[in-house]
């Protein structure tokens, strides 16, 4: 909360042509001052993870961020929005919304413990914030996901609520998102429909999510393959796209059985249309993607790629006469029907989605036998373009025909390019049309940052790297750009600056760099004491909109970084 200050109700102005202004509101910054904000003329809206369904990461109408006046004199943090848990959603933005009384720019946080705010973007005024629980339990937490799989599980600290990144129509004025309960013995998930300026559900929400398809795989039952509301992890974010939200799964810590899924709602009755099981017939699949939401296209095509698993019709399992699953061997890679270690175009197909193009890598059986998931870095669609890039554990950054993928050869990879990168890909790139260049950027684990120009369709193989040394341990850096059209491109980029945050908190650092020349940095939090934003948040990436720089965090808050002329 921040605390309020009276201001007088009015100033005399006495000038030629000046008029009586609207007093601004006050807020505390959090580090013992208070500002106050003048009127915001940016209303740029950020709905869903990474800016829009193409999940590059980029928002080119950012007017008041420029690499002149990002920082250390000019640019900092202006105050701190309070939360009850840690965040590992990205923060999303309404702009101009009418919410009680008032039009504002609205930033929306949900936490691990099914809590959701709505906070005014520009000023910190809380307008609502609710608790999701189903009544009588409890939000699940890491000590209910202990197994043989994972004995202590450090992917989540504590509690497991709210994971994946809700999604909002402006429309309908709805925040989409999934929320979970239990009461220590039973575990249920539920899609939630909220009203964005109220917080109260809208009409069938929320829904119990359930589904299951015929198959022989781990965990089936006499041949139906079920969805597990406990191991199943909601990691990625909401995907809404021709009126169908669709929510993607992976598993808590590989922990079978699981498979990967992907469940589709009608946006207005919360009724589900579509149910896909990528391994029906296998195990595992899930889809991480380090929190990226699935891409998706104009027409409702779904690109996603995932994790280790069955591919095709290897590694059968079939219910023997004792009731435990024996492996079938009847090995092949290029049936439709199991699809982990892949890239995958999906196609609504009547009540499922139909795989229409796939690639797999030459050495899935060398990724499935050593971890190396193909589907562990965030994946994107080039804006304006057919071309779609992934990248696996093993270090190779492959370029895709998002309509002709290239399936499988055991021989050679049938792509558009291949970008060895030689580390680990724990982490969300990004994507900035300068103005004589385009660029991709990576940043994982225990490397540095690396941009390559990116121009006819393919990578140069050469890229500028930055100086400095990145994350270490398990977790990369997620990253975001802003620009005013191919101007003033700014690369942001969140990590934890030391320790290592896959397997538990580290303290975060915001930098932003010269998106045309990343050996230039502009500024980074660490410059001053004040500008510390608390313990990383893994997989959660910055939101830049209307000025500001929204970077969710493990310490109970979200800071909010600005220009601060704007708060005087």
């Amino acid at each position: 909360m921040f605390k309020k200050f009276l201001l007088p109700v009015c100033l005399l102005l006495v000038c030629l042509g000046c008029k009586k202004k609207e007093s601004p509101h006050p807020t505390n910054t959090g580090n013992g001052t208070t500002l106050k904000d003048s009127a915001n003329t940016q209303h740029i809206s950020v709905l869903t993870q990474h800016n829009d369904n193409t999940r590059a990461g980029l928002n080119n109408q950012e007017t008041a961020l420029t690499t002149a006046n990002v920082n250390s004199a000019s640019f900092g943090k202006l105050f701190e929005l309070t939360v009850d848990d840690q965040t590992y959603s990205q923060p999303l933005v309404v702009g101009n919304l009418t919410i009680g009384s008032k039009t504002r720019n609205v930033v929306f946080i949900a936490t691990v413990n099914n809590s959701v705010y709505a906070y005014d973007a520009d000023n910190g005024t809380l307008y609502w914030q609710k608790n999701y629980t189903v009544n009588g339990m409890r939000t699940p937490n890491s000590g209910d996901m202990a197994s043989s799989w994972c004995n202590p599980y450090t992917d989540f600290s504590y509690n497991i609520g709210i994971v994946g990144t809700p999604v909002i129509d402006p429309t309908s004025q709805t925040i989409y998102f999934v929320a979970r309960s239990t009461d220590g013995k039973n575990f249920v998930q539920y899609l939630h429909a909220v009203n964005i300026t109220t917080g109260a559900e809208q009409s069938g929400s929320p829904v119990k999510i359930t589904a299951s398809v015929p198959g022989t795989g781990d965990g089936s039952v006499s041949g139906v393959s079920s969805f597990d509301p406990l191991r199943n992890n909601q990691r990625q974010g909401l995907v809404l796209v021709n009126g169908i939200v669709y929510i993607s799964y992976s598993s808590h810590c590989d922990w079978n059985p699981y498979h990967g899924w992907i469940l589709g709602y009608d946006a207005k009755t919360l009724a589900q249309t579509t149910v896909y099981n990528d391994t029906p017939n296998g195990e595992n699949g899930g889809m991480w993607e380090s929190g990226m939401g699935v891409a998706a296209d104009a027409q409702g095509n779904l690109y996603v790629t995932t994790g280790n698993g069955t591919v095709g019709q290897g590694n059968h399992y079939a219910t023997s006469g004792n009731g435990t699953n024996e492996t079938v061997a009847n090995p092949d890679p290029t049936d439709l029907t199991d699809r982990a270690e892949s890239a995958l175009k999906l196609t609504p197909s009547g009540s499922t989605l139909a795989v229409t193009s796939y690639f797999t890598p030459t050495n899935y059986v060398d990724l499935n036998n050593n971890d190396l998931d193909y589907g562990v870095m965030g994946t994107f669609l080039v804006p304006n373009t057919n071309l779609f890039i992934t990248g696996a554990k093993d270090g190779n950054i492959y370029l895709l025909n998002k309509d002709n993928m290239g399936g499988y050869s055991p021989t050679a990879n049938q792509v558009v390019q291949t970008l060895p990168i030689n580390n680990s890909m724990h982490c969300q790139p990004a994507f900035y049309q300068g103005p004589t260049n385009a660029y991709v950027y990576f940043w994982s684990e225990n490397d540095r940052l690396k941009a390559y120009a990116f121009n006819n369709g393919k990578f140069a193989f050469t890229p500028t790297t930055s100086p400095d040394s990145g994350p270490t341990g398990g977790s990369g850096s997620v990253l975001s750009v802003s620009s005013n059209g191919t101007s003033n491109g700014i690369l942001w980029a969140w990590y934890a600056s030391s320790g290592d945050a896959g397997a538990g908190s580290s303290p975060g650092i915001l930098r932003a760099f010269d998106a045309g020349n990343v050996t230039k940095e502009l500024w980074n939090s660490s410059q001053s004491i004040n500008d510390f934003p608390g313990f990383y948040a893994k997989f959660c990436a910055p939101t830049i909109a209307n000025g500001k720089v929204f970077v969710g965090t493990f310490s109970h808050k979200v800071v909010v970084y600005g220009l601060k002329s704007n708060f005087q």
